[in-house]
């Protein structure tokens, strides 16, 4: 009986800990969630690592690790970036895979703890506008501000000086063995040095048992066919291309007749950029109704006399983009370019290739009455030619003769001639008769 009572307080305790293991390996196992941070920072990377943080806390993930492999890119995008960082209650680290240059550096600054890989760098955070120059001293000021912020935004007491030295060159770093005069980038030993790496490991997989996540699920936030064209599109670079697509395409649909090739690729330039800038989370629907509208008000130009109600659409179109863009300043540069481009294009269709608008034939009268067709505007008296008259009044230089027993008006060449004298028709110009004294 004894016997048998531990057997069965045995065969409890074992069923117990089958039942209770599994729950408490699940538990111990957790969620990571996998973000990458690749290429250009712009405001499309900034959309998806929003929908990627989201699902992470709908989903209760333990901890965000962002693969980060990135050459810099926008201010404002990374700013963003490090907002929706700060926000999280979610635990962030920082994996430099490759690179954490300029605005890359400022996102991994915001993690709670940064990791690298050996060959890895980060720094070098000056503010650089595209023509390569440094953006300015308020720009500059500015984004220092910012950098010392977000080296002191973690609880790992980093040192800003070395963020300061990213962005400034005036800075003398003896301990790393750089003097003034140059921007700092960080390499992992380095990084790792000064406090701004919590260790360098050799791949994911050994960040993964660095942090003890070794058994966790790893989820991978993959970017959507419209997140990846939405980036393409938004590049800076790429802008200025579709504005410039658009507008040649309609333009030569123009010297076209009817609707074609040109103009449905001109639209579908159109098309994109909205597209693109409306997923990034740039333009809403607004931006795409005004442009619309200042669409129709140009066309309704060609019908539509005095010119104000063309002007008022061409203002709508520029507004539309504008506030569809990244930024005033970038949209208006692209603008720029593409209207640059357009005219250079209209003027070689105009004079090599002989092209003539189309669509404007309708509103400009080109039939013209000559004489050849048989439209005179007067009785042409070519048959007066050699032969003579008599004038009846002086003429000085016009006067009157008689011809046949016909009273003509007629004039000189420029010479006094009396009444009464014999004259002869030696030319006739229309209605204009020219006689010589004989």
């Amino acid at each position: 009986m004894k016997r048998t009572k531990i057997v069965s307080w045995l065969f409890l305790m074992v069923m117990s800990l089958v039942i209770v293991f599994p729950s408490i390996t699940a538990f111990a196992k957790g969620t990571v969630y996998e973000i990458s941070v690749n290429d250009e920072i712009e405001m499309g990377l900034h959309e998806y690592l929003k929908r990627g943080f989201q699902e992470a806390t709908n989903a209760g993930a333990d901890t965000i690790i962002l693969n980060m492999h990135t050459p810099g890119g926008a201010i404002d995008a990374a700013v963003e970036i490090g907002r929706l960082i700060d926000s999280t209650d979610i635990p962030v680290i920082a994996f430099v895979n490759t690179n954490a240059i300029s605005a890359g550096a400022y996102i991994a600054l915001h993690a709670d703890e940064i990791y690298m890989m050996p060959t890895a760098t980060m720094g070098s955070a000056a503010p650089i506008v595209t023509s390569g120059n440094t953006a300015g001293e308020k720009v500059e000021s500015y984004w220092l501000k910012e950098m010392t912020a977000a080296a002191q935004s973690s609880d790992n007491n980093r040192n800003p000086k070395y963020a300061q030295a990213m962005v400034v060159d005036t800075i003398d770093l003896p301990e790393l063995n750089q003097p003034a005069g140059k921007l700092l980038t960080l390499t992992a030993q380095e990084a790792e040095q000064v406090g701004y790496s919590e260790g360098t490991v050799s791949s994911f997989e050994a960040l993964l048992k660095e942090l003890n996540l070794a058994e966790s699920d790893i989820v991978q936030v993959e970017q959507t066919f419209a997140e990846k064209l939405a980036r393409f599109i938004t590049n800076p670079i790429i802008v200025p291309i579709l504005l410039s697509i658009g507008s040649i395409g309609l333009v030569v649909e123009l010297y076209s007749p009817g609707f074609g090739i040109p103009g449905t690729m001109g639209l579908a330039a159109l098309g994109m950029f909205f597209f693109g800038h409306m997923v990034a989370g740039f333009a809403g629907y607004e931006t795409l109704v005004l442009f619309v509208i200042g669409l129709i008000l140009i066309v309704a130009e060609l019908v539509v006399p005095g010119g104000i109600i063309g002007i008022i659409g061409g203002v709508l179109i520029i507004g539309s983009l504008l506030f569809a863009g990244e930024s005033f300043v970038h949209m208006a540069y692209s603008i720029l370019i593409a209207m640059i481009i357009t005219g250079i294009g209209m003027v070689i269709l105009m004079k090599f290739f002989g092209k003539k608008l189309h669509l404007f034939n309708r509103l400009v009268l080109r039939d013209a009455t000559t004489t050849e067709e048989g439209y005179v505007s007067n009785t042409n008296r070519i048959e007066l030619i050699g032969k003579r008259g008599q004038s009846i009044t002086p003429l000085r230089p016009s006067g009157t003769i008689v011809l046949d027993g016909e009273r003509l008006d007629v004039v000189t060449e420029g010479s006094y001639v009396d009444g009464g004298k014999t004259v002869e028709v030696i030319k006739v110009e229309g209605s204009r008769i020219v006689v010589r004294e004989i």
